[in-house]
C-alpha cells in the first residue's frame, strides 16, 4: 500500500485514514498471516464485503476470507466484546451473529483451528444500582418484548435466539407468549472491552479505532448521506517490542490472566485502560481501574507540547484531561491547539429518541469544551466537519445547512515529538473504565507525517502551507473555517466549520450521582 511518506522515509507506524484504506489493509494481513492470527474487536461482522482485489480473489464477503484462512492451516484467537443484553440489545444481538458466523465458517473449514471467545466485562453493579437502575432495565426489556411480538414468527425466533442474555426475563419464548419475568432482578455491565487489534505471525500489529462492520466503511471524500459517514484512523507498525506487547495483552484477555506489565522500551509502544470488578460493596457502580496508560500519556503529551496540539476523538468529556489542556495553555502561551470533533454524537445525531446518558454526556462535553476554549482564547480552533452539500434536515444530522461528517477516530499529535493512535475516546469511560489499547510513538517522521494525512483529510486541496506549518496551522484553519460559515454549503472549501458548542449546552443535562465515567 502506497502510504504516502517520502522517498526514503522510514515510518515506525503508518497511518490507516477512514475504513477506505483500513479494510483492504486488514484483509492483507489476515491472508499474509501463515501461521497465527491473534485480535479482540468491539464489532466484527463477517457479512463485511471484501475491497481489496487480494480479498476478492477468495471471496465476496469477510466469511469467505476466514474460511480461506482456516483451511489454509493458520490458527485464529479471536475475542469478542460482548454487551449488556438488556441496556444494550442490538450490540448483544450483533455479537451473537458474529459467533454464529464464526461457527459456521470453523466448521465449513472441517472443524479446527479457531479459538474463539464472546465475553462481557467482568465488572458488575451492586445491589443498591441494580434496584435504582430496575426500572430503566425493566421499561428496556418490554420494549425488546414488544418488538418481538411485532416480528413474524420466524423473525421473532431468530432475534431471540440472537439475544442469548435475554432469556431469564422472557416466559416461554417458544410457546410464543413472550411475556416478562419479572425475577431475577439483571446484572448491570456498567463495562465493556472496547479495543480493536489484531496481531499478525507476532511480526505485525493492526490497531486503532475501527472495527468491522458495513456501517463503518467510508471513505476520504465522505460522499455519502450523514447517517453513513464515518471518519476513523487505524495504523500498522512491525516494531518488535510493540507486537510482542500487543501479543501478550490479547493472550492474557483471552486466557483469563492478569494483564501483563507495560512496555518498558522501543517505539511504538502499546498503551491500555484495563479495569476489574470493583469491591462487592452493594453501592458500588464502577468497575476499579487498574491500567490507566492511556489516560497517563495525553497528560504526558500535553504537558511536554511546545508548539501545536492536534486532536480528533468522538468524544471529549474527561475533565481531568480538559484540565490538563488548560494548563498547559496557561504556563505555555505559546501553545496551540486544533481540535476536531463530531458535530454531535452518533446517538443524537442519528436516533429518534437518545437518552439521558446521551444529555449527560453532552452535560460533560460542552463544560470541557469551554475550558478549554477560555484557557486557550483565540489560540485554540475547535472544529467540525461538514459534507459540502446542502441539508434539508432540521435534526443535529445537519449543521450550517449542510450533513455532518461523523468523527470516529482517536488521534493526538503534539508538535512532532508525540503521536497516539488507539481506540479510547477522550472520556472517562476509555480513560478509566472500558478495555482500550493504542500506540503512542515519538519519532519525528512518523509523527509528522500522521499530522500532514490528517490535515490533508479535512483541509482543501489548495489550502495554503501556513495551514501546514506548526507555527501558523491554528490561524490557517480558523480562516479557512470562517470562511466556510460564509459560503453556501457546495462553496465550501474542505470540510473544516467551527465547533457549535450551543447545542451540547442546550441538549445536555447533569445528573447528579452518577460518574461521569458512565458516559
Amino acid at each position: 500500500m502506497d502510504d504516502g511518506s517520502k522517498p526514503g522515509e522510514t515510518l515506525t507506524a503508518r497511518p490507516l485514514v477512514t475504513a477506505y484504506e483500513a479494510f483492504p489493509e486488514l484483509e492483507r494481513l489476515f491472508l499474509g498471516a501463515t501461521t497465527e492470527i491473534w485480535a479482540g474487536f468491539r464489532i466484527f461482522d463477517l457479512r463485511t464485503k471484501l475491497r481489496s482485489p487480494e480479498g476478492r480473489a477468495v471471496g465476496e464477503s469477510w466469511f469467505d476470507l476466514i474460511v480461506h484462512r482456516l483451511r489454509a492451516g493458520v490458527r485464529i484467537h479471536f475475542l469478542l466484546a460482548d454487551f449488556d443484553p438488556a441496556l444494550a440489545t442490538p450490540l448483544h444481538r450483533g455479537t451473537w451473529r458474529s459467533v454464529r458466523q464464526f461457527c459456521a465458517a470453523r466448521e465449513m473449514a472441517g472443524g479446527a483451528g479457531l479459538d474463539l471467545l464472546a465475553t462481557r466485562h467482568g465488572a458488575r453493579a451492586g445491589l443498591a444500582p441494580r434496584g435504582l437502575f430496575w426500572p430503566g432495565v425493566l421499561a428496556k426489556i418490554r420494549g425488546q418484548i414488544q418488538a418481538l411480538r411485532e416480528l413474524e414468527e420466524a423473525e421473532r425466533r431468530e432475534a431471540l435466539s440472537l439475544a442469548v442474555g435475554l432469556r431469564p426475563w422472557i416466559r416461554d419464548p417458544l410457546a410464543g407468549g413472550f411475556a416478562f419475568r419479572l425475577c431475577p432482578v439483571p446484572h448491570i455491565h456498567p463495562a465493556t472491552h472496547h479495543q480493536k487489534l489484531a496481531v499478525f505471525d507476532r511480526r505485525a500489529l493492526f490497531i486503532g479505532g475501527l472495527d468491522l462492520d458495513e456501517r463503518r466503511y467510508d471513505d476520504p471524500r465522505h460522499d455519502r448521506p450523514a447517517e453513513e459517514t464515518w471518519h476513523d484512523v487505524s495504523v500498522v507498525t512491525e516494531a518488535p517490542d510493540c507486537v510482542a506487547a500487543a501479543q501478550a495483552h490479547l493472550e492474557a484477555m483471552l486466557g483469563g490472566q492478569p494483564p501483563p506489565p507495560p512496555q518498558s522500551r522501543g517505539n511504538p509502544r502499546l498503551v491500555r485502560t484495563v479495569s476489574r470488578a470493583g469491591s462487592a460493596n452493594p453501592f458500588r457502580l464502577s468497575p476499579r481501574p487498574m491500567i490507566r496508560e492511556s489516560e497517563a500519556e495525553h497528560f504526558r503529551i500535553f504537558a511536554a507540547a511546545r508548539q501545536l496540539i492536534f486532536i480528533e476523538t468522538q468524544y471529549f468529556r474527561h475533565r481531568p484531561l480538559a484540565r490538563a489542556l488548560a494548563r498547559a495553555a496557561r504556563r505555555n502561551r505559546d501553545l496551540q491547539l486544533i481540535m476536531m470533533l463530531p458535530a454531535a454524537p452518533e446517538e443524537v445525531a442519528f436516533e429518534s429518541r437518545p437518552g439521558l446518558d446521551s444529555r449527560f454526556g453532552e452535560y460533560l462535553q460542552a463544560r470541557c469544551v469551554r475550558k478549554v476554549k477560555s484557557a486557550f482564547g483565540p489560540r485554540a480552533f475547535i472544529g467540525m466537519p461538514l459534507r459540502p452539500v446542502p441539508s434539508r434536515s432540521a435534526s443535529r444530522d445537519t449543521a450550517l445547512g449542510s450533513d455532518i461528517v461523523y468523527i470516529h477516530a482517536k488521534v493526538t499529535v503534539a508538535d512532532d515529538r508525540a503521536g497516539l493512535v488507539g481506540s479510547a475516546n477522550l472520556n472517562g469511560r476509555s480513560m478509566r473504565w472500558d478495555t482500550e489499547a493504542g500506540v503512542v510513538f515519538d519519532d519525528a517522521p512518523t509523527v509528522a507525517h500522521l499530522r500532514r494525512r490528517l490535515f490533508e483529510h479535512w483541509l482543501p486541496p489548495d489550502a495554503p502551507a501556513a495551514a501546514y506549518d506548526l507555527a501558523t496551522a491554528r490561524a490557517a484553519w480558523s480562516e479557512i473555517a470562517r470562511e466556510n460559515t460564509r459560503r453556501p454549503p457546495r462553496e465550501r472549501r474542505g470540510f473544516i466549520v467551527p465547533y457549535n458548542v450551543r447545542p451540547a449546552e442546550e441538549f445536555g443535562q447533569p445528573v447528579p450521582g452518577v460518574p461521569e465515567e458512565l458516559v
